[in-house]
């Protein structure tokens, strides 16, 4: 009996894999459909449709991706399953027809032709959606094509097929251009030398072409367009930045003032013996107490101050006793409220990241265009100062330093195995980290920039 339940629920979730593969299918093209009503007008999802960075541009084209293959692969599970289900469907109508029934309704099921256009209205969506971002397939290319220079965006060219055809590919810097071709099979650029070099220097054909631009009427609302874009990108950025430093440091001073601090308090009180929260404190306060004792002796040998007995000594000392306890005891309660206090600032933190997803794309891309946009010395010099600062020679003593005060800011003991090995083996990993960086994209983006760094550096 309960495997004859299992095989029902087993052969009911088989046969519903059509459905549920186009559902999600379905879904997939209508996320693709509401990024291009949002975000791209109903359009393309494209450069060309929007005036967006290159970072928001390239982080919406990577969802794209990923839900057309969802699409792929789920119309293919539909098409598979479905092809099975086929069969099996002829079957159960062969079998009714073979019973002598006339009536359509007892071999076909009553809400077949509901379901059938609920299903072709999905395809037809789908195709709609999807059909934007596949290129047609072109026929084979005839092997007598002779190549034919690259010809301007919405040129008409002749194909092979004698067919007119429009080319609209985007243009490609030459550095970068090897052989396009087009749609209909067509050779429309193979680089030469002399596509290399050139009949006239680039500088002056840059100048031509900036000439034009500049005498272009539409000119001066494309430079204000640009600039109104860049403007709001650089105010979104120093917001989410603002933001990003105040809100962790506000949580930090009301929840230590108004949360931590109060519950900290209630339980160390005066009464509590606990006055050291651990033995570096406790030595400290010794040493403290001891030379303030011996200020005092020093003082009276002297003459600087009159001669004190022993009892007015001892009660002077006992003075500081009580003033170091109070002092020490807030230190202490100070620390920990810090702990709370920081684990609450991460939290904020960790809450504005969350939630600022397109914040933080916009702030990329505006990092992207400070950083790339120096010159290549400026980016030199400052490579050179992140670097000797954080990964130099002098950089192990920054790095005491800064592990002492966030020791003390703790109430953590210091312990100088931990401090040395942090510095033997962080601003390792740091340094590797930036020459990789260095290698792999600034040599790519701006090689001039790694040549002037190096020649620095030495």
């Amino acid at each position: 009996m309960k495997l004859n339940f299992l095989f029902r629920t087993a052969n009911r979730w088989f046969s519903d894999t059509p459905e549920r593969a186009l559902d999600q299918a379905y879904k997939a093209a209508l996320m693709i459909k509401a990024i291009e009503d949002e975000h791209f007008n109903g359009k393309k999802i494209s450069a060309e449709s929007a005036d967006y960075g290159d970072s928001v541009i390239s982080y919406f084209e990577s969802e794209l991706k990923k839900y057309l293959k969802t699409v792929k692969f789920r119309l293919a599970e539909f098409r598979g399953s479905r092809s099975i289900f086929s069969n099996s469907e002829q079957k159960m109508l062969n079998i009714n027809r073979i019973d002598g029934s006339n009536n359509p309704r007892q071999y076909y099921p009553s809400d077949l032709n509901e379901k059938q256009s609920i299903i072709f209205e999905k395809l037809n969506f789908i195709d709609e959606i999807v059909g934007k971002y596949t290129e047609k397939k072109s026929p084979v290319p005839s092997a007598s094509l002779i190549p034919i220079p690259q010809p301007k965006a919405n040129q008409v060219i002749q194909s092979s097929s004698n067919q007119l055809v429009t080319d609209q590919t985007p243009k490609q810097p030459k550095s970068l251009q090897k052989e396009a071709v087009t749609k209909r099979g067509v050779v429309t650029n193979v680089e030469t030398v002399s596509d290399k070099t050139g009949v006239l220097p680039r500088s002056i054909l840059r100048t031509f072409n900036r000439i034009q631009s500049e005498l272009d009427p539409k000119a001066e609302e494309e430079v204000v367009k640009n600039f109104r874009n860049s403007k709001l990108k650089t105010i979104i950025s120093l917001k989410f930045i603002l933001t990003l430093i105040i809100v962790p440091i506000l949580t930090h001073q009301v929840t230590k003032t108004l949360i931590v601090g109060p519950v900290v308090d209630h339980f160390r009180s005066e009464d509590n013996p606990v006055i050291f929260l651990n033995l570096d404190m406790e030595e400290e306060a010794f040493v403290e107490l001891q030379r303030f004792e011996e200020e005092l002796k020093f003082k009276s040998l002297l003459g600087f101050s009159p001669e004190l007995s022993q009892e007015k000594r001892e009660e002077q000392v006992r003075e500081k006793a009580v003033e170091m306890a109070k002092e020490y005891r807030d230190r202490s309660a100070n620390a920990i409220k810090n702990i709370f206090s920081d684990i609450l600032s991460l939290a904020a933190f960790g809450l504005v990241i969350f939630s600022s997803r397109q914040d933080i794309v916009v702030l990329k891309s505006f990092m992207d265009d400070i950083v790339y946009g120096l010159s290549d010395s400026a980016k030199a010099f400052i490579i050179i100062l992140f670097t000797d600062m954080f990964v130099g020679f002098h950089s192990p003593h920054g790095w005491e330093v800064i592990l002492e005060g966030v020791s003390e800011h703790l109430g953590i003991p210091e312990s100088r195995d931990f401090i040395f090995l942090f510095i033997a083996t962080f601003p390792v990993i740091l340094d590797s980290v930036i020459k990789y960086w260095i290698f792999r994209y600034l040599n790519r983006v701006s090689p001039s920039a790694v040549a002037t760094y190096r020649n620095m550096n030495e």
